[in-house]
């Protein structure tokens, strides 16, 4: 579905939901079920964004992103 572009692998944590931030580093927010956490930064790779594309952390646990239809 999705092309690879990073190159870091992230440790993915339970109760943590992972996405590109507008800065382009990957962060952990924490899902509602989880008692107490806070957002914070992962990793040290800096993505480069594309208009139209969609930014994930992939099941390998890398950055991979994949064009969206209507943009």
């Amino acid at each position: 579905m999705g092309q690879r572009i990073g190159k870091e692998k992230i440790n993915r944590e339970e109760g943590y939901l992972y996405f590109v931030g507008k800065d382009g580093y990957v962060w952990a927010a924490p899902m509602k079920h989880k008692s107490g956490g806070k957002k914070k930064r992962i990793g040290t790779e800096k993505i480069e964004k594309e208009s139209g594309y969609m930014y994930y952390v992939d099941k390998g646990g890398y950055v991979a992103k994949a064009k969206m239809k209507n943009a």
